[in-house]
């Protein structure tokens, strides 16, 4: 089935999905993601960062930078946990601000 993404509450429910949210504001991150992602279209890996990126920007009404922002992946080519560096993070916030 590929890489699937989990989320656990402390008594030890769990629920898959297909993007979710967790901290302040996770409900209207949830409901944005759920608004985003319909359909069962698969995204890459630049569109997921960006989405992500993007979601975040719209919930907490904030621009970032690529200071502010810490991103990591995984991926099913490459399954070890990467943290982006500051220039991929600025290339993403770029990317985001030209197709706006």
């Amino acid at each position: 089935r590929g890489p699937q993404l989990f989320k656990t509450d402390p008594a030890g429910y769990f629920a898959g999905y297909r993007a979710t949210a967790a901290g302040a504001k996770h409900q209207e991150a949830f409901n944005y993601l759920e608004k985003k992602l319909k359909g069962d279209e698969l995204l890459s890996t630049d569109d997921t960062v960006e989405l992500a990126i993007g979601t975040l920007s719209s919930v907490l009404a904030a621009n970032f930078k690529s200071q502010d922002l810490e991103v990591a992946i995984v991926t099913k080519d490459n399954p070890k946990f990467r943290v982006l560096t500051v220039e991929e993070i600025d290339a993403e916030l770029t990317r985001i601000a030209e197709r706006d």
